[in-house]
């Protein structure tokens, strides 16, 4: 029934290719072969430069963007041409993943107070995603999903370079290649997809697969849209038909 009357879906980075699945504008073989040439070229990248991902939570008067100019001419210093660290993940008001050169991320760790950084964490990750260190992951897979079939969502599917609905299948394509070397702006697609009028109540959502960061990040953006939150762990129920 959630199915059958569902409205609009999204995915956050590679889960983008699984909202568009189920919106049935690409094919399930089809999606996840895009996705290994994706996750391939994206790791060939990454070993190209020593780079990663910092997660921050700032204060209000934070600039993050301030911050990774500062980064970015510290790392100028030590010799670095070209350097890049930049906002690649937008996730709650006051949260961002910055993501570039090791340097960088070590320049913003050792000054986080300056930049009124309440926390930073460096993540698990090999590479600095959704930054143009991926540049020369954009030509594979901009050819595979040349030679993939895509049609039109039936329903709504929000993308994660703009945080806009997808309007047809050359937009589809154009976007996941763009989407690799673009931030991705998640709290601006949360603010979209639950725009309501006032008084309108707020649809159901559904996070499904392991866990629930996606609800997390939505209660710091929307605790009204929240309360109608619910998790589903595709595991749980194959563990219970095993059963």
């Amino acid at each position: 029934q959630v199915v059958e009357s569902c409205v609009a879906a999204a995915g956050y980075s590679v889960g983008e290719f699984a909202a568009l699945v189920f919106a049935g504008a690409l094919g399930f073989a089809e999606a996840l072969y895009a996705v290994k040439v994706r996750a391939e070229a994206m790791q060939k990248a990454s070993e190209a430069v020593p780079s990663g991902m910092l997660s921050v939570i700032g204060r209000r008067e934070a600039n993050y963007k301030f911050a990774c100019l500062e980064a970015r001419k510290h790392c100028e210093s030590l010799g670095i041409e070209n350097p890049i660290c930049e906002i690649s993940n937008y996730l709650f008001p006051d949260s961002r993943v910055i993501a570039g050169h090791l340097q960088a991320l070590e320049f913003l760790q050792e000054n986080a107070r300056k930049y009124y950084f309440t926390r930073t964490k460096m993540l698990p990750v090999s590479g600095a995603f959704h930054t143009r260190l991926m540049e020369p992951a954009v030509e594979p897979l901009a050819e595979v999903l040349k030679s993939i079939e895509i049609q039109k969502p039936l329903v709504c599917v929000y993308s994660n370079v703009d945080g806009k609905k997808y309007m047809h299948s050359k937009h589809i394509q154009k976007l996941l290649v763009k989407q690799v070397v673009s931030p991705v702006m998640w709290e601006q697609t949360m603010h979209s997809v639950y725009e309501r009028k006032q008084g309108t109540e707020f649809p159901y959502t559904y996070e499904v697969g392991p866990g629930k960061q996606l609800g997390a990040v939505l209660k710091k953006c929307n605790l009204k849209a929240w309360k109608q939150y619910n998790h589903v762990d595709a595991l749980e129920d194959e563990e219970a038909a095993d059963t």
